[in-house]
């Protein structure tokens, strides 16, 4: 089992040629934000995640958080690691200064949650959620609230969760029946809720439950859901944690992955009910709750660049050193990877998480860009790539985490198959993020419907334009190389084209047809932009090369660009040919013939 050791370098190159770190520090506030500030902060997030979080990753996957008593015991060493964590500062690095964060810019913050994910997906969730729900009260919440419980979940005293799913109600929250009954200046919840990521611990002295729940007078549907807030100690009167709230852990699921980290049952008023306070509005809970769940959508993407990379990283050293059989054009036995098939294979697991992670660090920079810009034409227009790219991000790299991990397995053989390894732990753990958050296909649903078909492929054709630019620029450059990338990303920019031009045919005459290519073109979308920011890694490295600072780091971004171009950018056609041509297929079947 392999350690981890985060790809700084990488980061770095694609934090400042790919996501315009330098713009970045440009934006008011964040003046003081460089690359020697962003490879400070990178190393030591680095040395914490690889000396602190990643040991900790196999024990917590075999002894997992188990419910004893009443309580929930964590896996060894977990609450010494929460403890460091929190000493050194790392829950508040894009909170507020307002609340005792440090308010770095995303295009920062993100590359470290990256590693954090990487090094022990298990244990970056608590934190995850728990920014999550700090930018929701930080969005909607009163003052009192913000005051209330801000500052101890930046610094990590505190952390917090989302409650939304149900017994009967999963993705379609319309069906949440969770109950707010008002009594004075609060109310009481009654009500279950299932999945509950980090819904109980005790690393710290409280924890922040957002919960959607039903008024009594609340209208039917998503229109009648509204959002509480409800700790799990009730607040003294001087801000600390009090009297226990009637929440009660019934229950931890045991599941395929992620086993370290609590997902819980909670029963929210099983005596004289669970007292929470409502956060803005009446009947806008579904509202104020996209704010935590957005955040979470980018997060789980990025999960899957971290999960990818983790497993790359093992699968690449384990090939390295596993000697078996003769490789073609060797005298004697040596090392798997000099096999080409196993090469093949560890080039599509880089060359995918290397794509991945561009497009999620340049959706940080444009959301950085969407908060600061001193233009609002600009914020705008930012804001509407971020709309659009937020659901590819989510779907298309944790759809990517799938192919790698399994790969990882593969790569292993037969070892990859046994626990002791290590590699069937990722694959494991990665299996569950394109599921939570929004199945692959309720993002598909949401590039399609909302960010394409509403409003007719604008923002859609405006980064076409930005792709088809880059590729006029790169071809002037000349070069074999570059004839190859560009030729091959301009035909899949026309396959995204065509596909995207009969999508919006007849998505107002057909709506089914359309619903049945929207995962296929989800993919198709991601495979394009991630062929775009490899061309422009695979310019910006040839920039270096030929002002005589390439180095081999340089060379091999432009060797994974072209492996990508040749590999992975020809989906695109066949995703193209799918959503154009499959819907007929797909409902042709009557539900008793399946």
């Amino acid at each position: 089992m392999s350690d981890y050791v985060a790809p700084v370098q990488d980061m770095l190159f694609t934090m400042q040629e790919l996501a315009g770190l330098a713009d970045v520090g440009k934006l008011p506030g964040w003046e003081e934000i460089g690359a020697d500030l962003a490879e400070a902060v990178l190393d030591e997030a680095g040395r914490f995640a690889g000396e602190v979080l990643s040991p900790l990753n196999v024990v917590g996957d075999r002894e997992g958080s188990r419910l004893v008593d009443g309580k929930v015991a964590l896996p060894t060493g977990f609450a010494e690691a929460y403890r460091q964590f929190v000493d050194a500062g790392w829950s508040g690095i894009a909170a507020p200064a307002e609340f005792g964060g440090q308010e770095l810019p995303q295009v920062l913050a993100k590359p470290v949650t990256e590693m954090w994910s990487s090094a022990n997906l298990s244990f970056s969730l608590c934190p995850m959620l728990t920014q999550g729900a700090l930018k929701a009260l930080l969005h909607h919440g009163s003052v009192d609230q913000q005051n209330a419980y801000l500052a101890k979940l930046v610094s990590g005293e505190w952390t917090g969760t989302m409650n939304l799913t149900e017994p009967q109600a999963g993705s379609d929250l319309a069906a949440v029946r969770s109950r707010a009954v008002p009594e004075g200046d609060h109310y009481r919840l009654f009500g279950s809720k299932i999945f509950i990521t980090w819904g109980d611990h005790e690393l710290t002295d409280n924890i922040v439950h957002l919960v959607l729940a039903r008024l009594p007078d609340a209208p039917s549907g998503v229109k009648g859901i509204s959002l509480f807030v409800a700790p799990k100690y009730l607040l003294n009167a001087d801000g600390t944690a009090g009297a226990r709230n009637d929440i009660q852990c019934v229950s931890l699921e045991h599941k395929l992955g992620i086993h370290a980290s609590p997902t819980a049952v909670l029963a929210f008023g099983e005596k004289e009910g669970a007292i929470g306070y409502l956060v803005g509005e009446p009947n806008c809970g579904l509202e104020y709750m996209f704010t935590m769940m957005n955040h979470a959508r980018l997060g789980v993407g990025l999960e899957g660049v971290a999960i990818a990379e983790r497993a790359y990283q093992q699968a690449r050293d384990y090939a390295r050193e596993r000697v078996q059989g003769r490789a073609a054009g060797h005298d004697s036995a040596g090392p798997i990877i000099r096999h080409a098939d196993v090469r093949r294979m560890l080039l599509t697991m880089r060359a995918q998480t290397e794509a991945a992670r561009a497009i999620a660090y340049v959706t940080a920079s444009y959301m950085d860009l969407a908060e600061r810009h001193p233009e609002e034409a600009e914020r705008q227009r930012y804001q509407a790539v971020v709309e659009l790219m937020t659901p590819v991000v989510k779907g298309w790299c944790t759809e990517m985490s799938q192919e790698v991990t399994s790969l990882g397995v593969q790569v292993h053989g037969g070892m990859g198959f046994i626990e002791e390894t290590g590699a069937a732990q990722h694959m494991r753990d990665a299996r569950i993020i394109t599921i939570y958050e929004g199945t692959t296909g309720i993002q598909a649903n949401d590039l399609l419907g909302r960010k394409t078909l509403r409003e007719q492929g604008r923002t859609l054709r405006l980064v076409i334009d930005e792709m088809r630019a880059d590729c006029a620029r790169a071809h002037a450059v000349g070069g074999e190389h570059s004839r190859q990338l560009v030729s091959t990303l301009e035909a899949a920019i026309q396959s995204l084209e065509t596909a995207t031009a009969y999508l919006l045919q007849v998505g107002g005459e057909a709506p089914l047809h359309a619903l049945a290519g929207a995962v296929p073109y989800l993919m198709l979308v991601g495979t394009v932009f991630g062929g775009w920011q490899m061309l422009r890694a695979a310019s910006a490295a040839q920039a270096r090369i030929a002002a005589g600072e390439g180095t081999p780091f340089h060379r091999a971004k432009i060797d994974t660009a072209l492996f990508y171009a040749t590999h992975i950018l020809p989906r695109a056609a066949m995703n193209a040919e799918v959503v154009c041509h499959g819907a007929a297929a797909t409902l042709a079947f009557e539900e008793s013939e399946f």
